[in-house]
């Protein structure tokens, strides 16, 4: 598990514009961007939210061995967990691997650092 995860904020037009300057080689990507982007506050805020921070915090805390373990010890329903961490997972907040037979998460991150340009978007 890495400290520290940077997160970004940008609208998505402006990342993609970003991404396709990294691509063609007319921007270097500095070695403290943030590698994993939300396009709006509300977006990161719904990810990030309380209960979600909590299920993160029992992951880190109780390392369960499967979703259902987690279900298990959180009370949530396995379905809606299983969609709540393939979201998370999709913004590399959390791995999930697969150990006999079972999908098991894990924390990408103690820590997450958020960067907030407001010279972009928020029309």
């Amino acid at each position: 598990m890495k400290e520290k995860i940077r997160i970004g904020i940008m609208p998505y037009e402006d990342y993609k514009k970003r991404t396709m300057e990294i691509a063609a080689g007319k921007r270097k990507r500095k070695a403290d961007e943030p590698r994993v982007w939300f396009p709006s506050i509300e977006s990161a805020m719904q990810v990030l939210s309380t209960k979600n921070q909590k299920l993160l915090r029992t992951i880190i805390d109780k390392k369960p061995d499967s979703i259902s373990t987690l279900g298990k010890l959180t009370g949530r329903n396995v379905s809606n967990l299983s969609r709540t961490l393939k979201t998370m997972e999709r913004y590399g907040l959390v791995k999930m691997t697969r150990e006999h037979r079972r999908v098991v998460p894990h924390v990408s991150a103690r820590t997450l650092e958020v960067e907030l340009d407001l010279s972009t978007g928020a029309d």
